[in-house]
């Protein structure tokens, strides 16, 4: 008949795991750290973190056909308050988003009030509200590192996003972003049911805004292909935008 453990060895075996654990519990947060700071790094490289405008013109080819182009203006402070302003075509002229944390809202000259948008809804072609409205991976995920892969030669980490909650874009992004420097290679945006629903590339960087950036977005329909929108940004400018123009009263006077 087995013996009871004694409390001596019984403590004895718990000082032992826990000794063997902490290493290991140690890794953890230090890589979930890195992983952090990787995607914060990226986060600062795809956008100015102070108050800014920029202009993004979207091309988009549906069903193997052109569709007509479309042009944004986009002021934006510290990644949670921002204003789409709609450029082209001239038919739209005047309708504007509205975005306030993680809270979305439409404008449009012939509507009275705002209607409440998601920031996962398709704004145009393979473009979400999101895309161009919040850019805040570093905000609305928890990372974690996966591994490391090449993108076109590149050396890159690879990183799990993984939605702190249902108002965000994308339930799930896997997220490449070169190791010497953290710049974003490629992402892969997933809906809370798994289902891959793009693929985007981070192209053609230049300097704006004081920075080397990403000027032109690939977006591909994972199901659908030849289904792709090219988002080219340009004329980026670090702006001392206030807190008052990002309200609703005052995108009244916008349109």
């Amino acid at each position: 008949m087995l013996q009871p453990i004694r409390p001596r060895r019984r403590l004895l075996a718990v000082v032992v795991a826990t000794a063997l654990l902490a290493p290991l519990a140690g890794f953890a947060q230090e890589s979930d750290e890195v992983a952090r700071t990787l995607v914060a790094k990226a986060d600062e490289i795809r956008f100015p973190q102070e108050g800014f405008q920029v202009d993004i013109t979207v091309k988009s080819t549906v069903d193997g056909q052109p569709a007509e182009d479309r042009r944004y203006r986009v002021l934006s402070r510290g990644n949670e308050d921002s204003i789409i302003l709609v450029m082209e075509p001239a038919s739209e002229r005047g309708q504007a988003l509205l975005m306030k944390g993680r809270d979305l809202w439409i404008f449009m000259p012939s509507v009275s009030q705002p209607i409440r948008l998601s920031l996962a809804q398709r704004l145009t072609g393979q473009v979400a509200n999101g895309d161009l409205a919040r850019a805040n991976f570093s905000g609305d995920y928890t990372p974690k590192i996966l591994g490391h892969e090449e993108v076109n030669g590149e050396k890159a980490q690879l990183l799990e996003l993984t939605a702190v909650d249902r108002g965000v874009t994308y339930a799930r992004v896997l997220y490449w972003v070169r190791d010497k420097d953290a710049r974003p290679l490629k992402a892969e945006f997933y809906a809370l049911s798994g289902r891959l629903l793009k693929i985007c590339r981070y192209e053609d960087y230049k300097s704006m805004a004081g920075k080397t950036r990403p000027t032109r977005l690939t977006m591909e329909d994972a199901l659908k292909k030849g289904d792709i929108s090219i988002l080219t940004y340009e004329a980026m400018t670090v702006r001392d935008l206030p807190e008052k123009i990002f309200t609703k009263d005052y995108l009244k006077k916008l349109q």
